[in-house]
């Protein structure tokens, strides 16, 4: 059923729900992105959830070659190697780097460490390190909205011949 949007009201697996620590200005951004909003975040212009592999096809990619930076490999998860990079490079404390990469421990010590329990400490982590990518001005939640300037998951045409304003500018 993974090619048929649905909601449902569980997860799959425990792994589904996460605490995610964010830097100060990216939770200002989501809660003005989510004010006066209800059901779905990112969803089609019909409110039906983003198929994994539409948006990968008919976003990502296009954007990708236009920029000449596709290549074998270059997709969503090189969203995870990128922040995995910026962490590393802001010298992130490795057992919250990898509790935020969703890596399980491989050593002793990371068996020990409890920094993941530690809120304070990652909160302030995540404001210290930043978080490496520039936040877009438009803060409209609106499935379908084809009018804002730049909106996070757009839904993108199927068709080269899409009206005017139909697919977002990156």
């Amino acid at each position: 059923m993974k090619d048929c949007p649905r909601i449902v009201r569980y997860l799959k697996t425990s792994a589904a729900k996460r605490e995610i620590d964010l830097h100060p200005n990216v939770a200002e951004f989501l809660q003005r992105y989510t004010t006066g909003t209800s059901g779905l975040l990112f969803c089609t212009a019909n409110g039906t959830p983003h198929l994994y592999a539409n948006l990968e096809d008919r976003w990502l990619t296009p954007r990708l070659v236009k920029m000449g930076l596709d290549e074998e490999g270059m997709g969503w998860h090189s969203f995870k190697r990128f922040r995995k990079t910026w962490l590393r490079g802001r010298r992130c404390l490795e057992d919250i780097n990898n509790f935020w990469m969703a890596h399980k421990p491989q050593t002793m010590s990371e068996l020990y460490s409890h920094l993941h329990e530690e809120l304070e400490m990652r909160l302030a982590e995540a404001e210290r390190v930043e978080y490496g990518l520039g936040l877009p001005k438009s803060t409209s939640a609106e499935c379908g909205d084809k009018g804002v300037a730049a909106v996070i998951a757009p839904s993108a045409p199927r068709k080269s011949g899409a009206k005017s304003g139909d697919e977002v500018a990156a």
